[in-house]
């Protein structure tokens, strides 16, 4: 995406920097903070609006669980021919916070306070720059620290409530933020007018802001967006991690929906869909002669056939099973008799014999040499991550739900594994495992209940198979960085595990970013037969000892907020952004075995066999 302050990966804007988000921009070499815009900002400033738009994707799957009819992936503008006006759209930030500070002489104001010019986004002390030599500009900063609630809503900090004027300053005269000591104890605000200063120490505190008024409601990256909000305000700082936490959803490109069938009909593919299917054939037929020609040519296909195909398409439309996507992507890598070539550009996966010493644990070996998911953005937390996609405190994107959501298309290749589904039932029904997993979902139940009330029930159940996959996945991923040269940045996971009828033990490590990471085979092929027994064994063994032993194997790194056992940054925790979980409900005792309760390991055996 690129605009007139500075370009932003397309990865980006659907993830940290998505609509809401605070982006720090560099103007001419001077500091600005703006808030990307809502999705109605797309549609005006850069056209076409909706799903004309060329620089747009589908994901059949993904587009009936989240009720839209496509997605647009961030805009990029278009070359011009040498002579040709440049592209003029852009997408739109707004200014925040709307305080900004001068470094030189520590005055904070307004922005409407400072100098500016014309066309230019940077503002800057006319009173510090009058000092300077050769016409140097002194430009002014944002404020560090803003006012956020659970619900997403954001304002500018209360600073003439924070100092405290003396009843005479009936003005509110000018106000500074000194440094005149170390930490938030040494930061003091001052009023010039009425000499009133406040220490900013205990900004963080909660207990603070239950004398200020309540969230007033404030979205800026809505326009004319503000709601009635009953939340209580905390202070932030304005590039913290909790000022943003981007809820995304995603699926994988499986058959039938991975054969580019509805990606080469295009703009016909809802047209064909909405005829009965008693005309479609004639409808087709009829077509052929104009623009469906070119299009059955590239198919190959026939009119018959092509009525055909999207017949069969229609009656699996109606299966998808939209409250997970997770058990048709399973069953993909688990039942597939073979090889998946064919026609199916965008999933393809070969089948690996299991090493008969890791077989009692591992079951299935699949190597995905061809992958393509969609990861879309469907709204944003502050403060608390995501708990649930549809939890209330998900802030919107648009004013209106409109018929798309931003998501990018991205291409990968990746490993996937399944447990031993009897030795798995056998493990996950141990006492001492139940237990250790408890303890981390009634935490997790009782966090849950203390944001949303006593009466709401969290919306997933933490079992021992999810966290051993979980944590499972975590380790193989610190593995595959050192043995393949991928960053850890660049490898994230797709956890599958459920109980019932139909139950799923398994993992999917893959590389699915914008760049190069991923597409060249370094990863899928550490899945080979010979490969993936010394890859599992060294991750496994790499879990028995952590640096930060014996204070993370007994839960003494503080991992609750975590709703984790064994875990810290010196063994399983990974970047957020390859973990599906921001780093919750991991635990690698349940991998090895703790020191007192050696059994709760599913790979305890493998470890003492080593």
């Amino acid at each position: 995406m690129a605009n007139d302050l500075q370009d932003l990966r397309r990865s980006a804007v659907v993830s940290l920097f998505g609509p809401g988000a605070v982006v720090d921009f560099r103007a001419d070499n001077a500091p600005v903070s703006a808030m990307a815009a809502g999705l109605e900002e797309w549609d005006s400033s850069f056209g076409p609006p909706g799903l004309a738009n060329s620089q747009s994707v589908r994901e059949t799957r993904l587009q009936k669980k989240l009720g839209v009819q496509g997605f647009r992936t961030p805009p990029v503008i278009e070359d011009r021919r040498k002579g040709e006006d440049p592209d003029p759209r852009r997408l739109v930030a707004v200014r925040f916070p709307q305080w900004l500070q001068c470094p030189d002489c520590d005055k904070i104001a307004q922005v409407s306070h400072w100098m500016d010019e014309p066309g230019k986004a940077f503002r800057y002390c006319p009173t510090c720059s009058a000092k300077k030599p050769g016409n140097h500009k002194v430009f002014v900063i944002p404020v560090r620290f803003v006012l956020a609630c659970p619900k997403g809503h954001v304002d500018e900090f209360p600073w003439h409530w924070w100092v405290g004027h003396k009843p005479e300053c009936k003005h509110r005269g000018e106000l500074y933020l000194k440094s005149e000591g170390a930490g938030l104890a040494g930061l003091t605000l001052r009023c010039k007018a009425c000499d009133a200063h406040s220490s900013m120490d205990g900004i963080f505190s909660k207990g603070t802001w239950e004398r200020f008024s309540r969230c007033a409601g404030r979205r800026p990256w809505l326009a004319d967006g503000d709601e009635t909000c009953t939340q209580q305000v905390v202070a932030v700082q304005r590039g913290a991690s909790n000022m943003y936490f981007p809820v995304t959803q995603s699926a994988l490109s499986i058959p039938p929906w991975s054969d580019r069938l509805q990606e080469s009909v295009g703009d016909y593919w809802n047209t064909l869909v909405s005829i009965d299917s008693t005309q479609r054939e004639s409808f087709i037929t009829m077509m052929s002669k104009g623009e469906l020609g070119p299009i059955l040519d590239e198919l190959k296909m026939s009119p018959g056939q092509l009525a055909t195909a999207v017949d069969r398409r229609v009656e699996s439309y109606g299966e998808i099973d939209t409250s997970d996507l997770k058990p048709a992507e399973f069953r993909q890598f688990v039942e597939d008799p073979g090889d998946r070539i064919d026609q199916d550009l965008d999933f393809e996966i070969r089948r690996e014999s299991v090493p008969k010493a890791i077989a009692p644990w591992i079951s299935t070996v699949v190597r995905a040499v061809r992958l393509r998911e969609v990861r879309a953005i469907t709204g944003f937390t502050r403060i608390n991550p995501p708990g649930d996609p549809g939890s209330p405190e998900v802030a919107q994107l648009s004013k209106t739900k409109l018929s798309w959501l931003p998501a990018i298309e991205v291409r990968g290749e990746g490993i996937f594994m399944s447990l031993e589904e009897k030795r798995l039932t056998e493990w996950e029904g141990r006492p001492e495992v139940v237990k250790r997993v408890d303890a981390c979902q009634q935490h997790y139940a009782q966090d849950w209940k203390s944001r949303y009330g006593a009466d709401s029930e969290p919306p997933r159940i933490i079992t021992p198979r999810y966290m051993l996959c979980h944590t499972l996945s975590h380790a193989i991923m610190r593995q595959l960085t050192l043995e393949c040269g991928y960053s850890t940045s660049s490898l994230q996971e797709r956890i599958y595990a459920g109980t019932g009828g139909d139950p799923m033990a398994g993992l999917l490590i893959y590389t699915a970013t914008t760049d190069a990471d991923g597409t060249l085979g370094g990863l899928q092929r550490q899945g080979i037969a010979q490969r993936i027994e010394g890859i599992i064994r060294r991750s496994i063994s790499a879990m028995e000892w952590c640096s930060s032993d014996p204070l993370c194997i007994t839960d003494m790194m503080g991992a609750l907020n975590a709703f984790s056992h064994s875990s810290c940054h010196s063994c399983v925790l990974s970047p957020e952004t390859s973990c599906e979980a921001f780093n919750h409900f991991l635990d690698r005792g349940l991998l090895v075995g703790t020191p007192d309760a050696p059994s709760v390991g599913y790979f305890a055996d493998l470890v003492a066999g080593t």
